[in-house]
């Protein structure tokens, strides 16, 4: 019996829309990072691109459990002396682009390369609930339905 390998051909694509309100984020990240890759299809290929293409919405409506809305934070450099900076998960929610957590959470759990870049294109996270992707007739996966720990209240 021969191992079955997807050509590019072969690959149907599907749209998903999720709803990131109330959910928590490490789990939505896992679940979204799983879909993009196309480890959920029998059709799965380590070397191509076989995931559907994701859009979430309401990004700045995710939920993070614990206090990591502000005990966790994010580092980086400016380049000159003394230029360390930081900023808290909550600031960044709370800031201009709160999408940005859901695209770094997600773009973390996939393995570095050509073929993470390519994945990356198909995620498309907006901040409120509308989304420019109607035309695409996206089917809508319920993930705080799935396990009651995927949804908090607190």
């Amino acid at each position: 019996m021969k191992t079955y390998s997807a050509k590019p051909s072969e690959i149907e694509k599907k749209w998903v829309l999720i709803d990131a309100e109330g959910v928590v984020l490490g789990r939505l990240a896992s679940l979204v990072a799983m879909r993009l890759r196309g480890k959920h299809k029998p059709t799965f290929t380590p070397h191509i691109d076989t995931g559907d293409n994701i859009i979430i919405v309401n990004a700045e409506k995710v939920h993070l459990t614990g206090n990591k809305l502000k005990n966790k934070k994010f580092f980086w450099h400016t380049g000159h002396p003394g230029g360390i900076k930081e900023r808290t998960m909550g600031q960044i929610l709370g800031g201009r682009f709160p999408e940005r957590a859901i695209v770094k959470a997600v773009e973390r759990m996939l393995a570095k390369g050509p073929l993470r870049n390519k994945l990356m294109g198909n995620l498309k996270v907006y901040a409120g609930t509308e989304h420019p992707h109607e035309a695409q007739q996206p089917e809508v996966l319920d993930l705080a339905a799935m396990n009651p720990k995927n949804k908090r209240s607190n």
